[in-house]
């Protein structure tokens, strides 16, 4: 059995600039992953390029155990429902409450599903995601962190093997920061799905991560655990982890 996800000696390049030389990294069947590293450097690219909505100029990547490097566009449909990605941006449909964007994955699927069937389905997620109060509102009324947990909700619908997040907790309040990073992390503990959260929050990524992969210039500069992370010498990682640190968390003691 090979790795659930894995990047081999991946490249990528936007004109002529660089943005990953030559990435390795893998993560195992219910593992959460962290990519951390400065902006800029190629960790939502790294997500993208998991689901084929980017490709490589070379290298090999890993999907759900399956090598997609050369997946068509229709190849690539049955793998993103069964590894799904939550954008920064919430990407939800405008026009929709916020309980027919959680249901649209269930009605828009192959699978026949009765009326009744996605009812229960959606009244769970918008529970365990906390968010039940908000069923029958428009996304224009929400808040980005709300707008996140129905994103997520709705990533969810279909009950996908793995989780990629990107960037969950920028842009919001540290109260709904922290929120968000508990509600990952009861999925985690609750479902044990495979997930790979993009993020430069230092707090987070100490709370979710079984392995870190820190991009730095283009490159790993570390893959391994956060205990293995903190005990780094390296002169660039102490500087980031400590400037991150100096960042207050609201939820220290969860």
């Amino acid at each position: 059995m090979g790795h659930y996800l894995e990047f081999r000696n991946v490249w990528k390049s936007f004109d002529e600039h660089e943005v990953l030389r030559n990435v390795s990294f893998f993560v195992e069947r219910g593992e959460t992953a962290v990519i951390m590293g400065r902006s800029g450097v190629g960790k939502s690219v790294s997500l993208k390029l998991l689901l084929g909505f980017l490709r490589p100029e070379e290298g090999q990547i890993i999907v759900a155990g399956r090598d997609v490097t050369n997946c068509t566009e229709a190849e690539f449909a049955p793998i993103r429902r069964r590894v799904t990605m939550v954008f920064q941006s919430g990407a939800l449909f405008d026009s929709l409450t916020v309980a027919e964007n959680v249901a649209f994955p269930l009605t828009a699927s192959e699978t026949r599903r009765s009326d009744e069937e996605i009812e229960r389905r959606v009244a769970e997620l918008l529970d365990m995601l906390e968010v039940s109060q908000f069923a029958d509102r428009l996304p224009a009324d929400l808040s980005t962190g709300t707008k996140r947990a129905v994103a997520i909700a709705r990533a969810l619908a279909e009950d996908p093997d793995g989780i990629l997040y990107d960037e969950p907790t920028t842009m919001v309040d540290p109260l709904m920061a922290a929120h968000v990073s508990n509600l990952i992390l009861k999925l985690k503990r609750k479902f044990q799905k495979t997930s790979v959260v993009v993020t430069h929050d230092t707090h987070l990524a100490k709370k979710l991560a079984d392995r870190v992969i820190f991009l730095q210039d283009g490159r790993v500069s570390f893959f391994g655990t956060w205990a293995e992370l903190e005990k780094s010498t390296d002169p660039f990682l102490r500087l980031f982890l400590l400037e991150d640190e100096l960042i207050p968390a609201l939820d220290a003691s969860a």
